[in-house]
């Protein structure tokens, strides 16, 4: 038998992605609204139909949100998705510059020490650009106040629209697809790298918002 808190209970993965794209002075309201629809459906006509209710109507609020992040501030929105291209340029560079300065200055110790410097150069690197993405996310976030998500999204969904536009022109010149296929995806790492740091930063935001109405 199903308990009432359960019942009333909509999606929480939904709820939390409503709540990501909403600006904090309106998150309580929306939600508000779809939680009494939601019980409301759910009484009537069926959690599961309630459920899917939910979902259709969180794919359109996030569009519907996404698209007013940019009818309202285009400009502001614009330049912290052109500012966090032009700082990824500069940060994604860092790990290789350091690392070939450091194997530089220490090549006479790297033979004794092949194994920290292969995993560096491989796995290691790929951490520091997952790092560096996730950085470049939150910069982008705290400059786009109230529309975090939609700045994050813009930028990883250019990166991503980039590497597709490579693996394309890789798969052109009938280079080895499977590895092409593993760069790829390790390429989209980075755009959802970007994407997390946005969450990080709107989620932090969204809890100093609603603590002093909590308290």
């Amino acid at each position: 038998m199903t308990s009432q808190p359960d019942f009333v209970q909509p999606p929480r993965m939904a709820t939390c992605l409503v709540n990501l794209f909403t600006p904090a002075e309106e998150a309580e309201s929306i939600l508000g609204d779809l939680l009494e629809e939601y019980s409301h459906l759910a009484s009537k006509s069926g959690v599961a139909f309630a459920r899917r209710w939910y979902w259709r109507q969180t794919v359109k609020t996030i569009a519907h949100l996404i698209g007013t992040g940019f009818t309202v501030a285009p400009w502001s929105t614009a330049a912290a998705v052109v500012g966090g291209f032009l700082l990824h340029g500069f940060v994604s560079g860092l790990p290789n510059k350091v690392l070939s300065a450091v194997t530089d200055r220490y090549l006479v110790y790297w033979p004794s020490h092949f194994e920290a410097y292969k995993f560096w150069a491989t796995d290691g690197m790929l951490i520091a650009q997952l790092i560096a993405s996730l950085f470049v996310g939150c910069i982008v976030a705290l400059a786009a106040k109230g529309r975090e998500m939609v700045a994050t999204m813009t930028l990883g969904f250019i990166y991503c629209a980039m590497v597709g536009v490579a693996y394309v022109t890789w798969t052109a010149k009938h280079w080895p697809v499977d590895f092409g296929i593993q760069w790829m995806l390790w390429s989209c790492a980075g755009p959802f790298a970007i994407v997390v740091g946005g969450a990080i930063v709107r989620t932090r935001r969204s809890a100093v918002i609603t603590r002093p109405s909590s308290a």
